[in-house]
């Protein structure tokens, strides 16, 4: 995969990530369960996400989660979460292949998101956990914060080229110092 580094700040395209777009009922205890087991984490409130590893639930909209499993996972997953909601309005969709995942590590971090999207990027707005759905420059992005403070980046596959363009030239312009100082 490709990879930025300019030390101490990096930017990597990470691999094929496993992605079920599953919208339902958000209160159903059905939703909840089969997404707890597929991924291990429990569901997230409003622009959260419980994310470890490759498994996790994002919160995408009153009526959506992304869940994320290792990606040959896939198809078995979908398969649990029809039979779990055998009978209530829900449409499970793999977008893995539709999507791509970056990784912006180091304590530029913050700033090199911050350049690019409009998003409180301060500790006190984004804390590990905190998921937002934005745009990035000219496309359409999600970010979150892992609790060792590194970020992950969604795009569209077919813009990942740009979106790992627009991370390496933030990365490489250095930090502007706004959010230097600043307590994580």
């Amino acid at each position: 995969m490709p990879e930025t580094t300019t030390p101490p700040t990096t930017v990597r395209q990470l691999g094929p990530q496993g992605m079920i777009t599953l919208r339902g009922d958000l209160a159903s205890d059905s939703l909840r369960d089969v997404c707890t087991q597929i991924s291990g984490q429990g569901l997230p409130g409003p622009g959260q996400a419980n994310v470890e590893g490759e498994t996790g639930v994002l919160w995408m909209s009153p009526d959506e989660l992304l869940v994320l499993v290792p990606h040959a996972q896939v198809g078995d997953a979908i398969a649990r979460i029809d039979t779990a909601l055998a009978g209530e309005h829900h449409l499970a969709v793999d977008v893995s292949d539709a999507r791509s995942l970056f990784a912006v590590e180091g304590p530029d971090a913050r700033e090199v998101i911050a350049k690019l999207c409009p998003v409180d990027m301060g500790p006190a707005a984004f804390a590990p956990g905190t998921f937002r759905r934005t745009r990035m420059a000219q496309i359409a992005a999600a970010i979150w914060m892992e609790p060792d403070h590194a970020l992950r980046v969604i795009c569209f596959r077919s813009v990942d080229r740009y979106a790992l363009d627009l991370l390496t030239a933030s990365v490489q312009a250095g930090a502007v110092g706004f959010l230097a100082g600043v307590a994580e």
